[in-house]
């Protein structure tokens, strides 16, 4: 197995970190504070092409492989996991989505303006009542000639209050299963699209996260990606995707807790010498980096299986669930070391310890990601 990136890797992932370096850092702190969305540095990333970075490049993106958006993910998470968060959305539920189920013309419309980074997008399935149970939905469609007229509450929607197009998943019978649901492509800007207030979050507090209601929504049926009925199928398979994307949002703000930890431990001074010389500290830091680089194997894995055209649904929900998980244990472990100071707002700490927690929550909960490769491992041959 050859482990080397390629030269294009490798620009890909030097870019995004120079840029998350440069333009990001400088605002990541305040923007976490006073919970801003980052529309300056979310527009600079869409011309750089990190919000298109896996569509095709006749759509407007950059057509890069997976790994290459691990990558670039990590790197931007590394700084801000709300960005990181912004980015993964729009490339891996949104673009992706489009990319896969939509037609010649819907690509054009929708594509093309997002993954060029002149839009944003937004992914909508959960509703009040139905998180995990995804298929038990009430937002309704009912088709009126060639138009759905949609009524319906979805809820913690990432980029909600800022997408500009929304891959919805909706039901055309409330009292059927999942085979009477259906995806369509909202547009913000229709009569009957209210974005409600921004969900006052623990972390990952730039990026917006809102309610959407749907009243008497018209759209058009051209706006649907695929057949009625395919709905549920279709926001599976592009949850796959984006739990690669979670997972390298892990894999970033667990490599930032641990090379804070690193440096704080040469820094920090304790019975006469720095604590990284206690072994105490040192095994806190073998054990973090080491769950880390599994993380990272395990994510590249599900990479490389979606860039070979496979099945990949197994490899996404390890990855998903390992980093997430690693990345909390992470975190947790950066606080300890830092003492106090990991307590204290001064320091990035807290905040890679806030935003660490809902890897483990959203698209899909470690407890979900445990069902799908259970599901799997027990298929029949």
């Amino acid at each position: 197995m050859d482990f080397e990136f390629t030269d294009e890797q490798r620009m890909i992932r030097d870019m995004a970190r120079d840029f998350a370096q440069g333009e990001i850092a400088p605002i990541a702190s305040r923007i976490d504070e006073t919970g801003e969305f980052p529309y300056e540095t979310i527009r600079k990333m869409g011309e750089l092409g990190l919000m298109g970075l896996t569509a095709p490049a006749e759509y407007g993106g950059v057509g890069a492989d997976t790994v290459s958006y691990v990558l670039a993910v990590e790197e931007i998470s590394k700084v801000c996991a709300s960005h990181g968060v912004i980015m993964s959305v729009n490339n891996s539920l949104v673009n992706y989505g489009i990319s896969k189920f939509g037609s010649e013309e819907q690509k054009q419309r929708f594509l093309v303006p997002l993954a060029s980074g002149k839009a944003i997008g937004a992914y909508s399935l959960t509703e009040p009542q139905s998180g995990s149970d995804a298929a038990n939905m009430r937002t309704v469609a009912v088709r009126d000639g060639d138009e759905y007229v949609i009524n319906g509450l979805k809820s913690w929607i990432t980029s909600g209050p800022v997408a500009d197009y929304m891959v919805t998943i909706v039901t055309t019978d409330p009292s059927s299963d999942h085979t009477a649901t259906m995806a369509v492509v909202a547009e913000s800007n229709r009569p009957g699209f209210a974005a409600g207030k921004k969900e006052p979050k623990l972390g990952i507090r730039a990026s917006a996260t809102c309610e959407v209601l749907f009243e008497d929504y018209r759209v058009p049926v051209a706006n649907r990606l695929g057949q009625e009925g395919d709905g549920f199928k279709i926001g599976m398979t592009i949850l796959d995707a984006g739990r690669i994307g979670i997972a390298s949002q892990a894999l970033g703000i667990a490599q930032a807790a641990l090379d804070a930890s690193i440096q704080y431990s040469i820094d920090r001074h304790a019975f006469g010498r720095a604590i990284s010389g206690f072994q105490a500290i040192q095994f806190m830091l073998a054990d973090m980096a080491t769950r880390l680089q599994a993380a990272r194997l395990l994510t590249y894995r599900a990479a490389v299986t979606k860039d070979l055209g496979r099945r990949y649904s197994k490899e996404a929900a390890m990855a998903k669930v390992y980093a997430s998980e690693m990345c909390n244990w992470v975190a947790t472990k950066a606080v300890q070391i830092h003492g106090g100071m990991g307590y204290s707002k001064e320091l990035p700490i807290e905040r890679y310890f806030r935003d660490a927690r809902i890897t483990e929550i959203y698209e899909g909960t470690s407890e979900i990601q445990r069902l799908v490769i259970a599901r799997d491992l027990l298929r029949p041959a």
